[in-house]
């Protein structure tokens, strides 16, 4: 139990994180691969090399220190890292770990100024956090359709863009596949011998349908970008994995999803607003919607770079064919304005409940876009592709 002295060494600290936070984040992460170079088959180099991490850790510190009297406030943002670290099997014992680095970090940066009763305090309260994140990810443990990682064989392999694959895959074993909801992800678990690479490499991929008949489906873009090369995982599977080869899997996760109390009903419309590969949660998303409802009123808004970069365009329109009220608008931003406030006041109901998915810089406009038009926050939903508490303030700078 964390005493009330050490409550307020904590909260005392809060200025100081917010100066060096990502400092002390990064320095962490440095020192704990030094120290245990196996936890890289855990952590993503490219958010490390991209500081998504390293924000997403800071971040999380800081809300923690700020509502260290009540970590329950922090519980909806604990679900959703809990989420993550469920599907890369990060385990209990390895919280220990952490929270060596993270003091040994904290007492590096900030050097005298780290007094022992900081420390102290720090040690305990990171005691208290830590457990609340291994309680939460107990229960998703015990909950997902199967433990660790499974074998998969890939059955099906679709071009669905021109830099998307579709994957059909297949557990070797009598697996029996999940009911999946609409919005999850699977985590792939590959080994790229690329770049002298020699460690797992682990990447979340949303899952594209909901009919498992034939076997679990994801997308994966080719991730590339100017003068770089492209992705280590995304490469490896656009170019080395193939049908009839073998691929690891961790049961589905994540917690975005549709509002199941809204799917039945026809007053509140449905918007599913997507940028380039993020599509795919939301094709899931609309499958399900019109296989339960398909009278409900939909607003389907897809934006890419290119026609060929638009991704599931047959696939979107067989399910929008079988809806029954529905608007649909397709942007190639090569030659069409992107989407802006403007056009999300003319074409996105007042009281619709939007689902965003897309690059950070995407999400982070369109749900700007939405709350300056006064569209409620609990009817705005995103998927992040990384940390997404890099991508939140979770109240920090409002208290």
């Amino acid at each position: 139990m964390l005493s009330a002295a050490s409550k307020e060494i904590v909260k005392a600290t809060v200025p100081v994180l917010e100066e060096h936070g990502t400092e002390i984040t990064s320095t962490f992460y440095k020192m704990m691969f030094a120290g245990h170079p196996e936890l890289l088959n855990i952590f993503n180099k490219t958010n490390q090399k991209k500081g998504a991490q390293q924000t997403a850790l800071a971040t999380t510190v800081l809300a923690a220190a700020k509502h260290i009297d009540d970590l329950s406030v922090l519980l909806p943002h604990v679900k959703q890292i809990g989420h993550k670290h469920r599907a890369l099997q990060i385990m209990p014992e390895h919280y220990p770990i952490v929270g060596h680095y993270l003091l040994k970090a904290i007492s590096e940066v900030l050097g005298d100024a780290a007094t022992p009763e900081i420390i102290k305090a720090w040690g305990e309260a990171y005691g208290e956090i830590a457990d609340v994140f291994i309680s939460v990810e107990k229960e998703m443990y015990d909950a997902a359709a199967w433990p660790g990682w499974k074998p998969f064989t890939v059955v099906e392999k679709e071009k669905v863009a021109e830099d998307v694959y579709q994957f059909t895959v297949k557990p070797d074993s009598d697996l029996v596949l999940p009911k999946v909801v609409p919005g999850q992800y699977i985590t792939v678990n590959t080994h790229p011998t690329r770049d002298n690479n020699q460690n797992d490499a682990l990447r979340h991929y949303s899952i594209s349908s909901i009919d498992t008949s034939k076997g679990l489906k994801f997308a994966v873009r080719l991730e590339t970008s100017p003068n770089n090369p492209a992705g280590l995982v995304s490469e490896f599977l656009h170019n080395e994995v193939h049908v009839g080869d073998t691929i690891k899997l961790s049961a589905p996760a994540g917690d975005f999803a549709l509002n199941e109390d809204l799917v039945k009903q026809n007053e509140i419309p449905l918007v599913l607003l997507a940028s380039g590969v993020g599509v795919t949660p939301l094709l899931s998303m609309l499958e399900y919607q019109v296989n339960n409802n398909p009278e409900r009123p939909i607003v389907w808004i897809q934006s890419s770079r290119t026609e060929a970069k638009e991704a599931f365009t047959k696939h979107v329109t067989e399910l929008l064919a079988r809806a029954k009220n529905v608007k649909r608008y397709i942007i190639h931003t090569n030659v069409s304005k992107r989407i802006d406030d403007n056009f999300l006041k003319e074409n996105v109901p007042s009281h619709a409940d939007v689902y965003i998915c897309g690059s950070l810089h995407f999400m982070e406009s369109m749900i700007k876009y939405l709350q300056v038009l006064e569209h409620k926050d609990d009817m705005i939903h995103y998927e992040p592709f990384g940390p997404k508490m890099s991508t939140v303030e979770v109240g920090l700078k409002k208290n």
